[in-house]
C-alpha cells in the first residue's frame, strides 16, 4: 500500500508559483480559486470539482484566519482554523496545491501565481472577480461558475447553533 499524506500540498505561495509555472511550461493549464472554505460542504465539494475540470490542475488560495475576520463574516468566523482549513481540502482529490494568504483580497497571490484559468461562485458577477485583469492580460480565462443552490455555511452554522 503507498502511504497518503495530504499535508504536502499545502504550500507556500513561492512554492505554489514555481510548481505552476513548471506545469504551464509543460503546457498544462493551472487553474486557481480562492475563499474561506470555513465548514466545508457538498456545495464546496461541487464548485471545486468544477473549478479543476477546466484545467489540469487546481491551487486554492484560503483566506487565513485573520483575513476572514477583517472581511466581516461576523458570527464567530472562522469556526475553522486556517491550519484545518487548508488540510481538509487538500484531502480532496480534485485540489492539487492549497495556499494560505493573508491579504484582504487574492490579488497579490494571483499576480504571483499567474494562473491560466480564475474561478469564482456564481454568486460573483464577472467584473467584481479581483484578478480578472491580471488573468486576463495574459490572455488566461475568468470564469464565474454556477451557484450550488441549498448549500451555505452561514445556514450550516445557524441548524448546528439552534440545535444546541
Amino acid at each position: 500500500m503507498s502511504e497518503c499524506n495530504t499535508s504536502q500540498k499545502v504550500v507556500s505561495r513561492g512554492a505554489a508559483a514555481r510548481w505552476a509555472k513548471k506545469l504551464q511550461a509543460q503546457g498544462h493549464r493551472v487553474v486557481f480559486t480562492n475563499g474561506c472554505f470555513d465548514l466545508l460542504h457538498p456545495g464546496h465539494v461541487t464548485y471545486l470539482e468544477q473549478a479543476r475540470s477546466q484545467g489540469e490542475a487546481l491551487i486554492v488560495g484560503v483566506n487565513s484566519d485573520d483575513s476572514v475576520r477583517r472581511l466581516g463574516k461576523g458570527g464567530g468566523h472562522p469556526v475553522t482554523p486556517e491550519s484545518d482549513r487548508a488540510r481538509v481540502l487538500a484531502a480532496l482529490t480534485c485540489v492539487d496545491r492549497v495556499v494560505l494568504f493573508d491579504e484582504d483580497t487574492p490579488l497579490e497571490l494571483i499576480t504571483s501565481l499567474q494562473p491560466d484559468v480564475l474561478v469564482k461562485g456564481g454568486d460573483y458577477q464577472l467584473s467584481e472577480i479581483v484578478g480578472r485583469e491580471v488573468v486576463e492580460a495574459r490572455g488566461g480565462q475568468v470564469l464565474s461558475l454556477q451557484f450550488v443552490p441549498g448549500y451555505s455555511t452561514t445556514e450550516l452554522l445557524k441548524r448546528i447553533r439552534s440545535e444546541k
